[in-house]
């Protein structure tokens, strides 16, 4: 009997103390969610496609074979069985704090030659690569060059190098001891 009514009063003060616990946290609750929703989990970046630039857009030419086409721009994403003269080359990009990229070139043949092309507007390479840096660039250069004072805090002493011009090294031993003994 002792035993079951100290279990109660034990359960009790529990319920006791997590509903104080809960009503303390109202107050903090807020700041709380603010802290979580500051840290965020990783997420993979997933690209896929063929990434088809600017540059690469304006070498195709009607006439174009399928095989130049595919050294030019490379292997399609889609190639349709059910549509034979038409490849689909389709880029996405998914990162952290930056919006989802998504852009399509679709490629029309007549037979085995390219017959004309339609598709979104790529950037240059150039555009592309800067796209790609999503750090905040603090606008400073640093300086890259270093002043008079730096290079002599550096710069060998010359009367070592004078001395040690004039001495020769001692002679190598003829033989080595061995690496380990009997």
């Amino acid at each position: 009997m002792l035993a079951s009514s100290r279990r109660r009063l034990a359960l009790s003060a529990a319920a006791l103390l997590i509903g104080l616990g809960v009503a303390g946290c109202s107050s903090t609750s807020d700041r709380m969610r603010s802290a979580l929703h500051a840290v965020t989990p990783y997420k993979v970046e997933v690209v896929q496609g063929n990434v088809i630039t600017k540059e690469q857009v304006e070498l195709l030419r009607a006439g174009m074979s399928r095989q130049q086409v595919r050294e030019l721009l490379g292997t399609p994403l889609l190639a349709d069985i059910f549509h034979a003269n038409r490849w689909d080359y389709v880029f996405t990009i998914k990162r952290q704090r930056v919006d989802p990229q998504q852009r399509r070139l679709t490629v029309f043949f007549n037979g085995d030659t390219l017959d004309r092309f339609e598709g979104d507007a790529m950037p240059s390479e150039e555009e592309f690569v800067a796209g790609l840096d999503t750090r905040k660039l603090s606008g400073k250069v640093p300086v890259l060059e270093a002043t008079e004072e730096q290079l002599k805090k550096h710069a060998p002493a010359a009367d070592t190098a004078s001395q040690n011009a004039g001495r020769t090294l001692a002679p190598l031993p003829p033989t080595y001891p061995p690496l380990e003994s009997r």
